[in-house]
């Protein structure tokens, strides 16, 4: 199994930046420490192409991004101040998302450590989101003709407008959110599947919907599954709305993975904003965990 990384690219955030970089390097660190994974895993991802990134994101939006010529206005709803290394790093999370897709589709699972980018429109970028991985690598398998239908499972706490904003229109593509009816982004944009759940939903009840929802779409007929496995509805998180345990947490990844049985399943970590952050990286940690004992019991490879 392969999982690709970001944190040996650093970017630099104003000091009391809400946006928890360094939880990328601190899950690097954890997994292998709790020999949960090998480095010969984990692997750096690569930067994409612009041809890749082109497929999603408008030529304005691209070329603005690389040039620093973008105004304060387009640049302010992303939430992050642009770099030299952001820009990079945004491009190489594009990258690793695409290796994950075709790691899974040789090897059953794969997942790209970071990512999830599905506030990222084709013409802007949102919510700590700059580039929209999902979407790219999504538009890429479907042109190249490697699948004919993708499903999306997003489980991150807020809903992924920028997904439904490019592929929600799609025949090729399902998209399932299930998220906070009262979160962020206040202004969704439907996907083929919502489901809206209220303020301090725990884990019974979550888990109860994203059954029934899981039973709507158990007739779909697809070629491999994106997973976006935010650990935001943990009840400690500081931009989320729901009040999930770390089991509840890890019995929503077991229905995720027990879904897909032997389709490939390629998963990007999503949103964590836990304070403080060793709760969000526990939570992914058990992320990881589950889809290692998981896989290593139904496809006897990991």
């Amino acid at each position: 199994m392969q999982f690709f990384y970001t944190d040996h690219i650093q970017v630099p955030l104003p000091p009391g930046h809400r946006f928890p970089m360094q939880k990328y390097r601190l899950l690097h660190e954890a997994l292998v420490n709790e020999n949960v994974l090998t480095e010969d895993q984990l692997y750096p991802a690569e930067v994409a192409s612009d041809e890749d990134v082109l497929r999603v994101h408008t030529e304005h939006y691209v070329m603005g991004l690389k040039n620093n010529t973008l105004s304060e206005k387009e640049l302010r709803p992303i939430g992050l101040t642009w770099s030299p290394e952001l820009l990079i790093r945004s491009y190489t999370a594009v990258g690793g998302f695409i290796a994950a897709t075709d790691s899974a589709l040789r090897n059953g699972f794969s997942a790209l450590l970071a990512g999830g980018t599905h506030h990222a429109h084709a013409d802007r970028g949102e919510g700590y989101c700059v580039f929209n991985d999902f979407a790219v690598a999504a538009l890429r398998l479907l042109e190249m003709k490697k699948v004919k239908k993708i499903l999306i499972i997003d489980l991150d706490v807020h809903q992924g407008n920028g997904n439904s904003s490019i592929l929600g229109n799609r025949d090729d593509v399902f998209i399932l959110s299930l998220h906070g009816d009262k979160n962020y982004p206040f202004r969704k944009v439907p996907s083929h599947l919502d489901v809206g759940l209220p303020s301090d939903t725990g884990d019974e009840d979550y888990l109860s919907a994203l059954a029934g929802a899981l039973r709507q779409i158990s007739h779909l007929d697809y070629d491999i599954l994106f997973y976006q496995a935010g650990v935001d509805p943990l009840k400690e998180d500081t931009l989320g709305t729901f009040a999930l345990t770390f089991d509840g947490l890890m019995r929503r990844d077991r229905m995720v993975f027990e879904f897909a049985g032997n389709k490939p399943v390629a998963m990007g970590l999503g949103g964590g904003y836990a304070n403080p952050i060793e709760l969000t990286v526990r939570a992914h940690v058990n992320t990881i965990k589950v889809a290692k004992e998981y896989y290593l019991t139904t496809m006897k490879t990991w």
